[in-house]
């Protein structure tokens, strides 16, 4: 790809108060939702950490898909997630709590994969 190429693209966000889009460039099935359409709320699903924030753990649920782990979801609750307790690369079962198509998330439980 080079500066003032064509390409096609899909809007997936428009910010008219700034001024700003948010495109894909994938002209094809929109992963997320696809995604979205075949995960269902209290579904487990093994994912690996990709990144450890102070609010929880970043786990990769699918191919280019990301949910987040709330640190009142880890165990034990209300840990302080760090990369020493959940190295990147590590594989965790999980619960999905919830998949928001608007804002694009999923949230995740790893308490609720221990429990059940």
């Amino acid at each position: 790809m080079h500066v003032g190429q064509r390409v096609s693209c899909l809007v997936l966000q428009a910010d008219t108060t700034n001024g700003e889009a948010r495109l894909s460039l994938r002209t094809g099935p929109d992963p997320f939702q696809a995604f979205a359409d075949r995960a269902a709320v209290g579904q487990g699903l093994r994912g690996r950490i990709t990144g450890v924030r102070p609010f929880g753990v970043i786990v990769e649920v699918a191919d280019g898909i990301q949910g987040v782990v709330h640190r009142s979801e880890l165990l034990p609750p209300d840990v302080n997630p760090s990369e020493a307790a959940f190295p990147p690369g590590t594989v965790l079962a999980v619960v999905v709590t919830a998949v928001d198509r608007r804002r694009r998330t999923v949230s995740l439980s790893r308490r609720q994969a221990q429990a059940g």
